[in-house]
C-alpha cells in the first residue's frame, strides 16, 4: 500500500490495488503481442477499474518495459546472432524507429489529448482491424527486408502511437503488404518494437515519481514479461499457419463496444 502520508498529494482514482496491477500486467503481456492494440485495452481496462487514466500513462510504461524484457530473453539468439553476423539487419531497425522517434518527441502531447479515451480508441481499434483485411487481401509475397520497406514499416509503427492501434499488427500487416514472408515480418516486428519500448521507458525516467507504490509497480512489470514471453512463443507458432483475419474481427467488435459504452443509450431509444 502507499504510505499515508503520500495519499493526499496523489489525485484521486490514481491508486491501484495489486489485484489490478496483476490483471493489467497479464493484459499487456498478451495483448502488446497479440495485433489487437495493448495501449487501447490497457486504457479501457483502467477506465473500467474506474483508475484516473491519465495519470497512469508512466505505468503503462512500465509495463511495456516488461514486455521488453520478454522480448530480449525470447530471441535473445537471434539478438546476439544480429550483433555479430547480421549487423545491417542494425541499420534496418534503426531505419523502422525514425518515424516513430520523430512523431514521439513532436506529438505526443498533442496524441495524448485527443486520442487516449474511449471513443477514439474503439474507433482506431475498428480501422485497424479493416487495414489487417486488406493487407491479408493485397500482401506481396517474397521481398527480402530493406531500407525501404523497413521504412514503411516504420510509418506503421508511427501510428501505432495512436492508442487502440496494434504496434505489433500495424508493423506486421505493413510487412504483409511490402512482401515479407510472415513469420520473417513477425519477427523484425517485435524486435523493432523492443526499440520503441526501450525509447519510451527512457523518456518516462523523468515522470517515474507518477508510477503507483513499489509493490504494485513490481507485480504489474513482472506479470507483463513472463505472460509476453509465452505469448511471442505462441505467436510465432501461430503465424506459420494463419493470418490477421481473426484479430481483425475480434478488433471490430471490441472497437464497436467502446462505441457503444461511450455513446449515451438515450440517443437509440424513441422516448
Amino acid at each position: 500500500m502507499i504510505p499515508a502520508p503520500y495519499i493526499k498529494n496523489i489525485p484521486k482514482g490514481y491508486i491501484m490495488s495489486i489485484l489490478q496491477s496483476l490483471i493489467l500486467g497479464l493484459l499487456q503481456g498478451i495483448t502488446e503481442f497479440l495485433p489487437i492494440s495493448s495501449s487501447g485495452h490497457l486504457v479501457l481496462a483502467e477506465a473500467a477499474f474506474n483508475l484516473k487514466v491519465e495519470s497512469l500513462k508512466s505505468f503503462d510504461v512500465l509495463l511495456h518495459v516488461g514486455s521488453l524484457i520478454g522480448i530480449i530473453v525470447f530471441f535473445r539468439k537471434r539478438i546476439l546472432e544480429i550483433l555479430l553476423k547480421d549487423r545491417k539487419h542494425i541499420g534496418y531497425l534503426i531505419v523502422g524507429t525514425i518515424p516513430a522517434v520523430i512523431a514521439g518527441f513532436t506529438l505526443e502531447d498533442t496524441i495524448d489529448s485527443v486520442f487516449r479515451g474511449v471513443l477514439p480508441i474503439g474507433i482506431a481499434m475498428m480501422a485497424t482491424g479493416v487495414f489487417y483485411l486488406i493487407a491479408e487481401r493485397f500482401k506481396l509475397k517474397d521481398k527480402n527486408i530493406n531500407a525501404k520497406n523497413s521504412f514503411i514499416i516504420g510509418l506503421a509503427q508511427m501510428c501505432a502511437l495512436i492508442p487502440g492501434i496494434s504496434r505489433s499488427g500495424s508493423t506486421l500487416a505493413t510487412g504483409l503488404l511490402t512482401g515479407i514472408e510472415r513469420t520473417k515480418a513477425a519477427e523484425f516486428s517485435f524486435l523493432l518494437g523492443s526499440i520503441a519500448i526501450t525509447g519510451a521507458g527512457i523518456l518516462q525516467v523523468k515522470d517515474i515519481g507518477e508510477l503507483p507504490a513499489v509493490s504494485v509497480s513490481v507485480v504489474g512489470a513482472l506479470v507483463s514479461a513472463v505472460t509476453s514471453y509465452f505469448v511471442i512463443g505462441f505467436l510465432m507458432k501461430f503465424y506459420k499457419n494463419n493470418t490477421l483475419k481473426p484479430f481483425a474481427y475480434y478488433l471490430f467488435l471490441i472497437g464497436m463496444i467502446a462505441i457503444a459504452l461511450f455513446i449515451d443509450i438515450k440517443y437509440f431509444t424513441p422516448f
